[in-house]
């Protein structure tokens, strides 16, 4: 009769996932993560392939809380209400921010990917972005991303204290101003994070 396993894929995964939670990915080996679980470092690589595989299914499942975490209502805008749930993510979960946005544990593209197009699909609400081009609608994702990044480094290093009601007048302030005025639009297509790419 065959032994029944006692460490599944799901322990495995639960086990990386705390412990990037915890510190990042700054610690995130096989043997950190066995001796999180007390047991050798066999059973991960009897469930994945490899560190990437594991790597892989950890990001996943940020993904995936990310964007639920992002379904998340404060007002009545959808593109304030994702940049508040990436703020409030960067206080409550710095560790994981930092890993995931920050210092590039994951791969750049990926997460800039990721939360482009979720942004992207908000922005398409708006009557105001109608008239833009795809390049501009970036350009307007990337500028609100500025700022919201900016309030969430210096809100999570206790650097500033702000409420929502303040982190709205800011964020609104300057959608509106991104769009009406088209800022980061010298021509159509200047796109700032391919400029950025470049350089």
């Amino acid at each position: 009769m065959a032994r029944k396993k006692t460490i599944t894929r799901d322990h495995i995964l639960n086990a990386a996932y705390n412990l990037v939670i915890a510190e990042g990915f700054k610690r995130f080996t096989a043997r950190n993560i066995a001796a999180s679980m007390g047991c050798s470092t066999q059973p991960i690589y009897l469930e994945f392939a490899n560190m990437a595989d594991l790597r892989q299914a950890v990001v996943d499942r940020i993904k995936s809380e990310l964007t639920e975490r992002f379904q998340k209502t404060y007002t009545d805008d959808p593109l304030i209400d994702m940049a508040l749930t990436y703020i409030d993510f960067a206080i409550e979960n710095n560790s994981l921010y930092q890993s995931v946005f920050v210092e590039d544990h994951l791969g750049v593209d990926d997460m800039r990917q990721f939360a482009m197009s979720a942004a992207l699909k908000r922005l398409d609400q708006y009557d105001s972005v109608k008239n833009l081009t795809e390049t501009q609608k970036n350009n307007v994702i990337t500028g609100a991303w500025i700022v919201a990044t900016g309030i969430a480094d210096l809100m999570s290093a206790g650097f500033i204290h702000i409420s929502h009601a303040q982190m709205i007048d800011i964020l609104q302030s300057v959608l509106k101003d991104f769009i009406e005025n088209k800022r980061f639009s010298e021509v159509d297509d200047d796109n700032i994070v391919s400029m950025a790419r470049a350089n």
